[in-house]
């Protein structure tokens, strides 16, 4: 008896419980929400403009996500400084370039030309301060344990976010935004923002660029090599080097478009503005799979998606007050309950052990 007793997996049990008491919740609150009437009544446009607003959320977390996940396929290392990446592109377009087209009448008369310089000056000021950092503190660590690149680059992110700070002050940057991006447009009956059109028209466009230049050109397929294996991609004839600072590159890029989208959205710019959206994209690219690219982006959609929808629908069912309050709960909840579920995410796959 004492035996059987043993070889019972009281901590699988426990695991079990704890996720069958989660969807019990969740599916009471969304129940008593959309049945019984729980909470604020909200119509079909309030539920469309939800989604809409997630969706868009959902794409900026997908272009800063896929820094996270493409670094980590190619070295196994999780670059925490990817935020400050973001942050550096925003402010510094906001700063240099975007105000000043403001000022001078440019930006409401050329709408889409003034986006798209702000946006490249962005792109190429992310990935300026990426490579430099993947040059100066990553590759020199490059055979060390796992855990000191991990420190170094929570140390790099600490310090762009004070570089950043004394070069552009620690006031609010206000991001200027062209009254042809104002309102709303309908569609189909439903009413939306166009800055969030906006943000997942581009996001769509970027992600189907990335998609083409890794799965159709010559770069893309070395860095597919040297994800897979360094040492036979340099016997290929490959510069593993180079390939590295390339992908630190792309997934900079994919920021720094990201920070202006975010801008567009938000209206502002800050020192800080990269550790929050940082840690949502590295929590997207943890629940779609990380390493994969489109689980990065199936997770920040996901996530955008749950942040915006979840809090109306099961957290007012549950009588949760200030359930709008609550998002990055809700948020941080589901990236727990999909590493107890699925701990290699949605789309990941589960690594062999000389691999993990």
């Amino acid at each position: 008896m004492s035996q059987r007793f043993k070889d019972v997996d009281y901590i699988g049990i426990a695991l079990w419980v704890f996720r069958a008491i989660i969807i019990a919740l969740v599916l009471y609150g969304t129940i008593n929400k959309l049945f019984f009437g729980a909470g604020t009544q909200y119509t079909a446009k309030d539920w469309v403009d939800f989604l809409g607003s997630g969706l868009s959320q959902g794409s900026l977390y997908a272009l800063i996500a896929l820094g996270y996940t493409m670094v980590y396929g190619i070295l196994f290392m999780i670059n925490f400084a990817h935020g400050e990446f973001f942050m550096a592109g925003g402010m510094t377009s906001t700063v240099f370039l975007a105000s000043a087209l403001a000022a001078s009448g440019f930006m409401d008369d050329y709408p889409v030309i003034y986006l798209i310089l702000v946006m490249i000056l962005s792109m190429i000021t992310a990935m300026a301060v990426s490579v430099l950092t993947e040059r100066v503190a990553y590759r020199p660590l490059r055979r060390a344990p796992r855990l000191v690149p991990l420190i170094t680059a929570i140390g790099a992110s600490f310090f762009w976010q004070y570089f950043f700070r004394g070069l552009y002050g620690s006031a609010l940057v206000p991001f200027p935004v062209p009254e042809a991006f104002e309102g709303r447009v309908s569609i189909l009956g439903f009413d939306f923002l166009k800055t969030r059109l906006i943000v997942m028209g581009v996001a769509i466009v970027m992600l189907i660029g990335l998609y083409i230049l890794i799965m159709r050109t010559k770069t893309g397929k070395a860095i597919r090599a040297v994800a897979e294996d360094k040492d036979v991609a340099a016997l290929m004839g490959i510069d593993v080097n180079r390939t590295i600072t390339m992908t630190f590159a792309i997934g900079a890029v994919m920021a720094g478009a990201a920070a202006v989208l975010w801008g567009l959205v938000f209206r502002q710019m800050h020192f800080f503005m990269g550790f929050v959206p940082g840690i949502k994209a590295f929590t997207a690219a943890v629940l779609g799979g990380i390493g994969s690219i489109p689980g990065a982006a199936l997770g920040g959609l996901f996530l955008g998606v749950i942040e915006a929808v979840g809090p109306p629908l099961f957290l007012e069912g549950l009588g949760v007050p200030g359930a709008h309050q609550l998002k990055d709960v809700t948020a941080f909840t589901l990236l727990v309950l999909v590493l107890i579920f699925r701990p290699q995410g949605i789309l990941g796959e589960r690594l062999s052990e000389t691999k993990a």
